[in-house]
């Protein structure tokens, strides 16, 4: 139980870093966490939830995902604690409408958010959701499988312009246009529908210096699919700054990244809330434009070789946090800068 694996065979990634550096928050009202909420904004099988709910028995969770099956393993994972729980089917950039639907207000309102970004160990896990380019299984990759769009749906529909652009923003693929290329010509005959046939055509159309570097020749356009499918830089564009608007005052918010596309919007607007507003030049802070937010983390921290031996999937992970602070709306003196 102490690593929240349970009998589910999930190991969150950071769990006791999270649990540190959530539970300040959780704890104002009472060390057992009653009065406080937390949103776990990406579910998933329910391991990270289950770590803050075993451990501040008093807490309520609002818990969001938007895999059915993933919200299905995580509803039994937490039984136990149903009486503290609501779980939502739901993007994250849906957060708002989750905590109004929840009784809550989307501004200021819950004590802690945590985003574990990125396909979870579940999906990779199960072949028939094409995630992993290991397994043969449909080119499938919806997070939510009643999505419009299909990895399948891209590769034989996208015109090439379309599909090298894909590659080459959401999977830094270098050989993005060769790829493209391929795909247009291979579907011409007979269109692309596992994750088997992608992966050979991969090989045919990355040269061979190039794959035997960088690790498996599959990996960017996988990634790169995955993202288009779900749409995933765009909500998490959307769901961070709902996640800022609803923390209280001393509430607090922790990212988990596994991809530097992710990670670059994270920075920028972890780096936007932490900055004062005051124009550049003036030697006192005016009064309402002090930042809104403070970093908790000096700059993206990573998993210890000991996470990573013992979890795997924790070897990518960059993890940010920060935590709302208090500003008087009209204080009786601006304050210089540097000082406490």
């Amino acid at each position: 139980m102490a690593d929240g694996s349970s009998d589910f065979g999930h190991v969150p990634v950071l769990a006791q870093r999270c649990v540190t550096l959530l539970t300040p928050a959780l704890t104002r009202h009472h060390a057992d966490g009653s009065n406080a909420v937390l949103v776990d904004a990406t579910l998933g099988a329910g391991g990270h939830a289950e770590r803050f709910l075993t451990e501040l028995p008093g807490l309520r969770l609002i818990g969001l995902d938007r895999d059915p099956s993933a919200l299905d393993i995580a509803r039994t994972r937490l039984a136990r604690f149903a009486d503290r729980v609501t779980l939502i089917h739901t993007r994250y950039d849906g957060l708002a409408a989750a905590l109004n639907e929840s009784g809550y207000a989307a501004v200021e309102s819950v004590d802690g958010v945590l985003f574990d970004l990125g396909v979870s160990s579940m999906q990779l896990d199960r072949a028939e959701r094409g995630f992993a380019y290991a397994q043969d299984a449909p080119l499938d990759m919806r997070m939510d499988p009643g999505s419009p769009v299909s990895a399948a749906d891209i590769v034989n529909n996208y015109d090439e312009a379309a599909l090298a652009d894909i590659l080459r923003r959401y999977g830094e693929e270098r050989f993005a246009r060769r790829i493209a290329a391929h795909i247009v010509r291979q579907r011409a005959h007979t269109p692309l529908r596992s994750t088997a046939e992608l992966v050979a055509l991969l090989y045919q159309a990355i040269p061979a210096p190039a794959r035997r570097t960088g690790g498996h020749p599959a990996k960017r356009t996988f990634q790169a699919l995955r993202i288009a499918v779900n749409d995933e830089l765009n909500s998490l564009q959307g769901a961070l700054p709902a996640a800022l608007d609803a923390l209280t005052v001393a509430g607090r918010l922790v990212v988990l990244a596994y991809q530097s596309l992710e990670d670059r919007i994270v920075k920028r607007v972890f780096a936007d809330a932490a900055a004062s507003r005051t124009p550049t030049g003036l030697p006192i802070e005016l009064p309402g434009h002090g930042p809104r937010f403070r970093l908790l983390t000096r700059g993206a921290e990573r998993a210890d070789a000991a996470e990573i031996e013992r979890n795997p999937r924790s070897t990518a992970v960059r993890l940010r946090a920060l935590q709302r602070i208090e500003h008087s709306v009209q204080p009786q003196q601006p304050t210089r800068r540097g000082d406490s």
